[in-house]
């Protein structure tokens, strides 16, 4: 795999960009022997959120992955509690990033890394096991995506400037009703995106930051999220041309909220979110 990668991935950051597209799919290929099983269980945590073997053992292995390379590196997840170093790096994981859709075996969960330098996320990767997709991004060293692994090419976003022609990409149409006041939380916000946009989908989780990235659709939001689930998306969106913030319109992966679009349609996406 890190022969595809750019020479001076390879050599940045003493190999770690190479690295965290090693241990994510790695990881991601990890998840495939629970994938689609029926004697798959499946747990609740404090939350209410579902939770599997298959989420525990791969982050699990990125943990262990990360020690053995860069044992003075701290890195952060899902599932475990933080793990402190000594170094100026940080490595974030969502080992199954959709496990709603993984364990109703729908091939649209993903595998999320990044690689966070002084805070700042400096790399990300998102790698979908069950199609073999991915798309992986270094701040100043491009985008790229492949659909098998073999090929590989510069990911985009769209050239879509009206939002009216716009694809609209979320996870759940219910997590708006689940933030803001009142009893509607912030459904009236969904309703005008959907409402101003042209077409709405639920491909999401990190597979609508995917889309995004390579100009399948044209804005992903994420009502509510964790660093975990778009420390990634932040060089992804911004080397293949788009933006990624938090509603507010702040560079940060640790707002509480997320939107990833094409850049373009950005300003009249926040404008909707903070009605």
């Amino acid at each position: 795999m890190s022969d595809w990668t750019p020479t001076q991935w390879q050599s940045e950051h003493d190999g770690r960009l190479t690295a965290m597209v090693d241990i994510a799919l790695k990881a991601g290929q990890h998840t495939l022997t629970h994938y689609g099983k029926p004697s798959l269980s499946v747990d609740r945590k404090s939350d209410d959120s579902p939770v599997t073997i298959a989420d525990r053992e791969a982050e699990q292995l990125v943990r262990k992955l990360v020690a053995e390379q860069f044992p003075d590196d701290a890195i952060a997840g899902e599932e475990f509690a933080d793990s402190e170093g000594a170094s100026r790096y940080r490595w974030v994981v969502d080992p199954i990033d959709g496990t709603k859709s993984f364990i109703c075996g729908v091939p649209l969960y993903s595998t999320l890394l990044a690689l966070e330098c002084d805070e700042t996320p400096i790399g990300g990767v998102i790698y979908l096991p069950a199609t073999d997709q991915i798309v992986v991004a270094a701040l100043g060293g491009g985008c790229f995506h492949s659909d098998d692994l073999k090929t590989w090419s510069e990911a985009r976003v769209s050239e879509q400037t009206d939002l009216s022609k716009a694809v609209f990409v979320t996870s759940e149409a219910k997590s708006f009703g689940d933030r803001g006041e009142g009893p509607r939380g912030d459904t009236d916000v969904f309703e005008a995106l959907q409402r101003d946009t042209w077409l709405t989908r639920t491909w999401g989780d990190g597979y609508g930051y995917a889309m995004v990235a390579t100009g399948r659709a044209d804005l992903m939001v994420d009502p509510i999220c964790n660093a975990w689930d778009v420390a990634a998306m932040a060089p992804i969106m911004s080397e293949a041309g788009g933006r990624f913030t938090s509603w507010k319109g702040i560079d940060t992966v640790r707002g509480g909220d997320g939107v990833g679009t094409n850049g373009h349609l950005h300003d009249a996406v926040l404008a909707l979110l903070k009605k």
